[in-house]
């Protein structure tokens, strides 16, 4: 009889509605792999036996149950280390995993926007910290951790906007990249680019125009739709967007998830238009476990991807047991030799 292998999912509610859809079950459970809810209510450690712990859930007793687990089945495997999460919940550290990449492709370039992260009002206020940058920036929240206040974004054009900011905030320098950013899904070795619009480009005298001081993002969309009607804002149509080079997205991809240590991410990109030759690009974030319904296909790619997880733990399991094997075996023989040679002293 064939082998089944059991993988456990521990979502938020949203998380689970969007991805446990009907088609992916049944794709999985076709190749031999059983998608198993995990019962939140009871202790992680009592369930299963899970080969796999698929979640997104945060929080001390979660990781903790998570560490129990693990040390009760040390073969399963947890996708993905509450730990190498935790870096992508504060701006600041998920960027600076740029930083660390090194590629071998020498026509594009990339890093990303400069940014400074203020935790007080009065440091806002500091004209000392705004050395590194210059209106119009972007707020964000530090904390990046999925929640609906985590998303909460504005453009900010003059000081008068840093009155409706609440520190803890990463300001971050708005860069024109014609109205179109690349966000670009990681699944394990599995790497897929696509292109969304974007916040439109905005000239500093447009910017000179608009009241207020600052925007947020939904009011920024309500504008571009008005403004592009009237040709007040410079955007680029998807369709006449070229993607980045796939090696060029490879190399990245490989690079950020042997930085971070996280098998399922996506990281969205922007393209320096102020650089004439548009082979600049700009990592803006990067997110734990994102949206992959959304993706084409994605039933089959994460399909493969828990194959590829069971096989590995299949082979990392039979070699666990040969190196057991081996020992038991050399183990009567050492003491055997070790007898002899205290009965011939």
């Amino acid at each position: 009889m064939e082998r089944r292998f059991g993988i456990g999912y521990a979502l938020a509610p949203k998380k689970q509605k969007s991805f446990i859809q009907e088609s992916l079950v049944s794709l999985a459970r076709s190749r031999g792999i059983d998608l198993i809810k995990i019962d939140t209510e009871r202790p992680l450690a009592d369930q299963g036996p899970f080969d796999c712990v698929l979640h997104k859930l945060y929080g001390e007793d979660w990781k903790k149950q998570l560490q129990e687990f693990k040390l009760e089945n040390p073969n399963a495997v947890i996708i993905d280390s509450p730990d190498s999460i935790e870096r992508l919940h504060n701006r600041i550290s998920m960027l600076q995993a740029v930083s660390e990449l090194k590629t071998e492709n020498m026509t594009e370039t990339f890093g990303i926007p400069k940014q400074i992260v203020i935790y007080d009002k009065e440091t806002l206020f500091d004209g000392e910290a705004w050395e590194l940058l210059k209106f119009p920036v972007i707020a964000k929240p530090l904390v990046a951790d999925g929640s609906a206040k985590s998303h909460k974004m504005a453009l900010v054009f003059n000081h008068e906007g840093l009155n409706k900011l609440k520190p803890p905030i990463v300001l971050q320098e708005f860069v024109n990249h014609g109205g179109v950013i690349f966000k670009v899904y990681v699944v394990g070795d599995y790497v897929k680019c696509v292109k969304r619009k974007s916040l439109p480009d905005y000239s500093e005298e447009k910017l000179k125009g608009l009241e207020g001081g600052s925007m947020l993002f939904s009011q920024i969309s309500n504008l571009s739709s008005t403004a592009t009607a009237n040709n007040d804002v410079k955007t680029m149509e998807l369709n006449d967007t070229e993607m980045p080079p796939q090696g060029f997205i490879t190399d990245i991809s490989r690079g950020l998830r042997k930085a971070v240590k996280l098998n399922l991410f996506n990281f969205d990109m922007i393209r320096d238009t102020r650089i004439g030759n548009g082979n600049r690009y700009l990592i803006v974030d990067i997110n734990y476990f994102p949206g992959y319904a959304k993706m084409p296909g994605y039933e089959t790619v994460l399909t493969d991807f828990f194959c590829d997880i069971v096989k590995q733990n299949q082979k990392q399991k039979q070699s666990d047991e040969k190196k057991v094997s081996a020992a038991n075996t050399l183990t009567p023989n050492n003491s055997q030799t070790a007898a002899s040679t205290f009965v011939r002293s």
